[in-house]
């Protein structure tokens, strides 16, 4: 993969990655890039998160080590153990419904989750980066057309998105407090992801997946004759920052090999989100998702943006990424409806043809970023 490893200067060739989180959605495919440019990879998770799982449909050649980010002594002794170069903290409680039902949990795996890797990683001398992965929520989101920047305001209304403004918060205060360290620390933030193999609960597309394909036989694939039900779509109106899996990936990417090369002015915090067309309703992604395969199905509340239990999720929310385009000429690739096509091409492909098409669009998705000259 030259082409893939040019675009970082061949700075994972054969480098030493500490990746929290490889078993989540991003986390896997994230591994799955990080061993097509060579990497070393010592994977740090809790057990596997569902089943079926794309972590481990992948198959990926890495140690695999099992643990929690909340267990300082534990996680520091798996970062001496492995000498890193850099670091991914991709660990997380993901999800902003699951943080009312356990906001302990999601405020220490969160918050002390991410302190404790930052205190671990200053006490090895090998790393000299660190990137810390957060969300969009971890602005103070007041409900308008704006999209937020990198210098505003941080806050959270429910438990997650707290977590993940008190986790920019310590990413911060540890960048600021040990500047003689020997590594720099960046963060990021990204709108809403999408992208095949993700079975998380309470997110849209698993959800749609799910109705589609009986769940006692979502590991058996291409079953004819399966049951389907509709998703009810709770928020249709609600708007998000859509984008494909890939495209915030490469941003992480990017700032690691700046932050690899020692180079202290990327050491900041980075929002990475799509174009103006990708900020959608729920109400039209589902529509445009059930063009690529005609088993999803699916039921429309109409002004359902509030839900029966109380639980408050936002109803807009956008980034501004213009300081990644200028400063790491970042940018988005793929458009959201080669996003959408992509994404539910992927499942189509699993039930149906008990293929698994992750390395495929990675490598397509590089070739269509060469191809622009991005």
């Amino acid at each position: 993969m030259t082409a893939f490893n040019s675009q970082y200067n061949n700075s994972y060739d054969n480098c030493r990655v500490f990746l929290t989180g490889a078993t989540g959605f991003k986390g896997s495919w994230l591994t799955t890039c990080l061993r097509m440019l060579g990497a070393k990879i010592r994977g740090y998770s809790l057990d596997i998160p569902s089943q079926p799982n794309h972590f481990s449909l992948l198959k990926n050649d890495i140690d695999d080590c099992r643990g929690d980010v909340r267990n300082f002594e534990q996680l520091s002794q798996s970062v001496r153990e492995f000498e890193p170069q850099i670091v991914f903290h991709l660990a997380a409680q993901p999800l902003v419904r699951a943080s009312y039902d356990d906001p302990l949990g999601t405020l220490s795996t969160n918050i002390i989750g991410t302190a404790n890797i930052l205190q671990a990683c200053r006490a090895v001398s090998s790393i000299r980066a660190v990137v810390i992965i957060t969300s969009d929520k971890c602005y103070e989101n007041k409900e308008w057309s704006q999209a937020y920047r990198e210098h505003d305001s941080l806050g959270g209304h429910d438990p997650y998105s707290a977590s993940k403004a008190c986790a920019e918060i310590v990413t911060a205060s540890f960048r600021r407090s040990f500047p003689s360290d020997h590594l720099l620390i960046a963060s990021c933030r990204a709108g809403n992801v999408i992208g095949g193999g993700d079975w998380a609960s309470d997110r849209l597309f698993p959800d749609l997946i799910r109705a589609t394909i009986n769940p006692t036989e979502s590991n058996k694939n291409n079953k004819k004759n399966q049951s389907t039900t509709a998703t009810t779509i709770r928020m249709p109106n609600a708007i998000r920052p859509w984008q494909h899996v890939l495209e915030p990936l490469h941003g992480y990417l990017l700032i690691g090999q700046k932050l690899l090369e020692g180079n202290k002015d990327f050491a900041e915090a980075w929002n990475f989100a799509p174009k103006t067309e990708g900020n959608c309703s729920v109400g039209e992604i589902v529509k445009r998702a059930a063009k690529y395969w005609d088993k999803i199905n699916y039921q429309i509340v109409p002004n359902n943006n509030s839900s029966n239990d109380n639980k408050h999720e936002a109803a807009q929310l956008s980034l501004d990424s213009t300081k990644a385009q200028q400063r790491l000429a970042w940018q988005p690739v793929w458009t959201l409806e080669r996003s959408i096509e992509r994404t539910i091409t992927w499942y189509k492909n699993f039930y149906e043809q008990n293929k698994i098409q992750t390395q495929t669009q990675i490598e397509e998705y590089i070739q269509n970023r060469t191809d622009k000259n991005f």
